[in-house]
């Protein structure tokens, strides 16, 4: 942080090099993270550049229509504006397409942190209503990853993320293998509670299988009520704390993905 703050200007590279290179100098192994890291960031970049090309395609395209449209009303040609309304109700919804994939994250299908920001929040950081927060972790995730590969590692958010939608809350991806539901205020904390932990124990009974055997998942548990106005980092910090501790007991009971 000390030699970001030194820096005018510090891109997510140059700061993922300082922190490798202090990692390093603590004898800290981040390959693993290293390589995932730079596959999230490749990926966003990717994202981007599509939203920048399709943004300026379809600028150039209202551009285009809006002198159309001008000639044809001088002109009072109603074939040409015809043509128009069409051209106008295509790039109506290309944006919608553009925004909804602006809100979602590309591998599980589910919210990412931009929808949040843009859609529950006031001011970036105060929650827009009332509401539930639950946080949900999985556990043992690294060994899947480490035993069966990533492409499998993939294959289990997708099938979380699909099972998470279960809830009727809003899902999020808000890190590696953390999700965030939020759900509005019309739900009580027990009700969702029971419907999150009717879920963990469905997936916790079934074994998924992989190339080379077969595996259980789980995944550990916070939840946090909210009101219109609180920090959502608050939030999110409340809600952490019960799932670690739900977290403790689940692996007394769950060794491993065996």
């Amino acid at each position: 942080i000390k030699a970001a703050h030194s820096m005018s200007v510090i891109t997510p590279s140059i700061y993922a090099t300082l922190f490798e290179e202090n990692a390093k100098s603590h004898n800290f192994n981040l390959d693993d993270e290293i390589q995932l890291s730079q596959e999230l960031i490749s990926n966003e970049c990717k994202n981007l550049i599509k939203i920048r090309e399709q943004n300026s395609k379809n600028a150039i395209q209202l551009s285009s229509s809006t002198s159309k449209a001008i000639d044809a009303i001088k002109q009072k040609d109603e074939n040409t504006l015809s043509e128009v309304l069409k051209e106008t109700e295509k790039l109506r919804r290309e944006v919608e397409l553009l925004k909804e994939s602006m809100y979602k994250d590309e591998l599980t299908n589910v919210y990412n942190r931009k929808w949040i920001n843009d859609n529950f929040l006031e001011d970036g950081y105060r929650l827009a209503s009332n509401g539930v927060l639950a946080i949900i972790d999985l556990n043992f995730f690294k060994e899947i990853n480490d035993t069966y590969g990533h492409p499998v590692g993939d294959k289990v958010l997708i099938f979380i993320a699909n099972n998470l939608k279960k809830t009727k809350g809003h899902i999020v991806r808000y890190g590696g293998d953390e999700f965030l539901i939020l759900f509005d205020d019309n739900r009580g904390i027990k009700e969702i509670s029971d419907t999150i932990h009717s879920i963990h124990n469905s997936i916790t009974s079934k074994k998924l299988k992989a190339k080379n055997g077969e595996f259980r998942i789980s995944f550990s548990i916070g939840i946090s009520e909210f009101k219109k106005g609180d920090n959502l980092s608050n939030i999110i910090e409340i809600a952490d704390k019960d799932m670690y501790e739900n977290k403790k007991d689940i692996k007394k009971k769950i060794t491993g993905i065996q």
